[in-house]
């Protein structure tokens, strides 16, 4: 059965009323809402009378609870909420803000009584229960603790006494401390390394000022350094994390001061400066990259700076290198997709065909990106799986009176998109791949696209890829790109990646609509197009924001080789941007695509491109493959420079 005759027959079997049906009591039901965020509690009590009945009147009780927090919140009070409401998503919350007034008042008992009930605890929660058990006299916890040394780079606040925990009874001592500030020197955490120094013994202890000249003007602090600098730790520490600080800026720089220093400073910290010049190299795509992060030796490396050694490999094809350093990697970071798939490439570059092959077994058929190179290196062509059975009229009844995903479908309806998406998340977990496809329906005829995929998203063995990748607004979208030539399948790829298909989106940034267009962008599109009387407001309307959304994917096009990897890339972070990352040489577009420095881009263009391969199966109703379409990035000195795009 065709996917299209397959969608009316569920219409036929069951209707599910549409989200723009508006409750009556829906106005009185935000107007609770602001009462909350306005602290107006008589008003909230007067209100929440007349929302019984809602599909919402359980989040007016949760916000009768949460509001007496910190203090007037009585232990009754609250487990008559939990009992009436466990396993759902405002059990879960209201147990959080709970469990956080709980210990921030140190009431041990009672948070223990509860935290074992919370599904997933943030960091902050977590930390108070570390505390709980150094209160008990559990020391264990500190062994729980430790790892958390040189992770929680940033932690919050019920996390401080757990770290001085670790210094208190001596698991971390002078050479963890300045191991921890140098790892926040890499994430750029300046505050909170800042004050990690106050661990230091007083001898190694920096002034204020010495850390000031050290962050905010290392290299006039580095040329006058005094004589004897070097005779202390505090001295060497110092000229290690004022080269860092050169690096970010200009590695090259870098490398000349550290040039002057290395014979003076330890092995351990000349090490981690070497890595830091080779990391801040690699995502500039400089050549001595490789070299420099070679002089590191064997030198610890974060994971970040692990990645982009690999990276830089890559962009070389020093394929030694590649094996050698995701061989060192952590375990749990060397179980990703990407290195998995990059260490058997390295295993393929030495000649060895088994050991590449069985790393390429382990992700084959996933529905990644690197799990598609998988299938392409072992010459499996990418196949949509088998459709499921359409949902039948019980199991969409039974997701129709879903409590969880009512109140979802209520809260997106309201305009409420981030508190309706917890909730629908939430309810998602623990379903089978019946009931998630049965919520996917139900997602997709309320017009709540974003939902439809995420639940659909997260069968396990029953599939229907046209809800993980659908393709709405069908009779825009085709003409749109046909109109400007560009390929169907990656324009729906981009839309999904963008906007998830709502049609209001908006980003933090502010970029509008399906293709999630920025206002300057829009602005210069329509001008380029003639589109007369365009004015912002204009953006969300679906017809013109695919107008000018495939308007500019085929300019893109047009100034980057007709390449659909690197007009991504420009579509995410600018066309110059898309330009500079080409390499002098030809470059295989996987790895141009995993060379990217912005990390959201890179992730962007790898779902883009993935998104496109299971878009043109579904289009075209045949197996695709992905390494035609990355294809060969040409190099930057034969790039035609194109015009200037916004």
């Amino acid at each position: 059965m065709t996917f299209f005759r397959r969608t009316a027959l569920l219409s036929a079997l069951l209707f599910v009323a549409p989200l723009a049906a508006a409750a009556p009591s829906d106005e009185r039901l935000l107007a609770a809402r602001d009462a909350f965020r306005a602290g107006d509690r008589a008003k909230l009590e007067r209100l929440a009378p007349e929302l019984r009945g809602h599909d919402l009147e359980d989040y007016v009780d949760y916000w009768l609870l949460v509001g007496r927090l910190p203090d007037q919140l009585d232990a009754a009070s609250a487990h008559a909420f939990l009992a009436r409401h466990e396993r759902t998503y405002l059990a879960e919350k209201l147990r959080g803000d709970w469990l956080k007034a709980l210990g921030k008042q140190q009431q041990w008992g009672e948070f223990d009584a509860e935290y074992g009930k919370l599904a997933t605890p943030d960091q902050e929660l977590a930390c108070y229960a570390l505390q709980s058990r150094r209160a008990r006299g559990d020391a264990g916890m500190l062994d729980e603790a430790l790892p958390l040394w040189l992770t929680l780079l940033e932690p919050p606040e019920p996390c401080y006494p757990v770290l001085e925990a670790l210094i208190w009874e001596k698991r971390v001592l002078a050479d963890e401390v300045w191991a921890r500030v140098r790892r926040q020197f890499e994430a750029n955490r300046l505050a909170a390394a800042r004050y990690s120094t106050n661990y230091l013994p007083p001898s190694q202890t920096p002034s204020a000022a010495q850390l000031d000249a050290a962050l905010e003007r290392p290299l006039p602090m580095l040329v006058k350094l005094p004589a004897n600098w070097a005779d202390k730790r505090l001295g060497r520490e110092l000229a290690v994390l004022a080269i860092q600080r050169i690096a970010k800026n200009d590695p090259r720089q870098a490398v000349e001061q550290l040039e002057k220093l290395a014979a003076k400073l330890d092995e351990g910290q000349r090490g981690w400066a070497w890595a830091q010049i080779g990391w801040q190299a690699a995502t500039r795509h400089l050549p001595e990259a490789v070299g420099w992060f070679r002089q590191a030796g064997d030198a610890p490396l974060s994971d970040e700076v692990a990645q982009w050694k690999v990276r830089a490999a890559l962009r070389a094809q020093e394929w030694g290198v590649v094996h050698a350093t995701i061989e060192r990697m952590p375990p749990a970071l060397a179980a990703q997709p990407e290195w998995i798939y990059w260490l058997g490439r390295a295993h393929l570059a030495g000649g060895r065909l088994t050991e590449a092959q069985a790393l390429f077994q382990k992700i084959s058929g996933q529905p990644n990106f690197y799990g598609n190179l998988a299938d392409d290196e072992l010459e499996r062509p990418i196949r949509v799986p088998p459709a499921a059975a359409a949902p039948t009229r019980d199991e969409l009844a039974a997701a129709a009176g879903n409590p969880g995903l009512k109140r979802a479908l209520a809260l997106i309806r309201l305009n409420m998109r981030v508190e309706g998406v917890r909730e629908w998340n939430w309810t998602l977990r623990g379903m089978n791949d019946r009931q998630l496809l049965a919520a996917a329906e139900l997602a997709k005829r309320n017009d709540v696209f974003d939902r439809a995929i995420a639940a659909a998203d997260r069968t396990r063995s029953e599939h229907d890829y046209s809800l993980r990748y659908l393709a709405p607004f069908n009779e825009q979208v085709r003409p749109a790109a046909q109109k400007q030539a560009v390929d169907d399948a990656w324009v729906y790829g981009l839309m999904r990646q963008e906007s998830r298909f709502i049609s209001n989106a908006r980003s933090s940034v502010g970029a509008s609509g399906l293709m999630q267009l920025m206002p300057a962008t829009a602005k210069w599109v329509a001008k380029k197009i003639g589109l007369a009387n365009y004015h912002h407001g204009n953006v969300n309307d679906t017809e013109t924001n695919l107008l000018l959304g495939t308007s500019y994917m085929r300019m893109v096009m047009d100034s980057l080789d007709n390449h659909p990897v690197l007009a991504s890339a420009a579509y995410n972070a600018g066309p110059g941007r898309a330009r500079k990352w080409r390499a002098e040489r030809p470059l295989e577009g996987a790895i141009y695509a995993e060379t990217i420095p912005f990390n959201e881009t890179r992730d962007y263009v790898k779902k883009v491109m993935s998104n496109s391969v299971y878009y043109a199966a579904l289009f075209e109703g045949r197996p695709q493959t992905l390494k035609p379409r990355l294809g060969v990035i040409g190099p930057r000195a034969e790039a035609a420079k194109g015009e200037d795009l916004p």
